[in-house]
C-alpha cells in the first residue's frame, strides 16, 4: 500500500491545472518547438527578426539549397511564425508578430546566459 504524500494541495493542484491550454493548443506548441530543432529554420527567424528577406537573400546568407530553404519557410508559414507578401515578382518573407520575435530574442537570450 502506497503512502498517502502530504505535500500536495489539491486545490492547488486543480487551480494550476485549470491553466494548461487545450490538447489542440499543447499540440500546436510542440509543433512549434519542434520546428525550432532545425538549425536552418532557427537562422531564418533571426534574420528575418532584423530584415524582411526573399529566398535569394536567405539563399545567399545561409548558403544552403533554394529548396531547403523554400522547404523551411513553408515549415514556418504553416505554423503562423512567418508570413509573406508579395512585392512585385518576389516573395518577401517576414516575422508573423511580435510573439514570434520575442520567443526568438527570449531563447536567444536563455541560451546565452546559460553558456556564461
Amino acid at each position: 500500500m502506497e503512502e498517502k504524500c502530504d505535500h500536495i494541495d489539491e486545490t492547488l493542484i486543480k487551480q494550476m491545472m485549470e491553466i494548461i491550454p487545450s490538447d489542440e493548443n499543447i499540440s500546436r506548441m510542440g509543433n512549434v518547438f519542434q520546428a525550432l530543432q532545425s538549425e536552418t529554420r532557427l537562422k531564418i527567424l533571426f534574420l528575418l527578426t532584423n530584415k524582411e528577406m526573399c529566398v535569394c537573400e536567405l539563399n545567399y546568407a545561409l548558403d544552403v539549397t533554394q529548396s531547403a530553404i523554400s522547404h523551411s519557410l513553408r515549415t514556418l508559414r504553416q505554423l503562423d511564425l512567418v508570413r509573406v507578401k508579395k512585392e512585385g515578382r518576389y516573395a518577401v518573407y517576414h516575422i508573423a508578430d511580435d510573439h514570434v520575435r520575442l520567443l526568438i530574442e527570449m531563447c536567444k537570450q536563455h541560451v546565452i546566459e546559460e553558456g556564461k
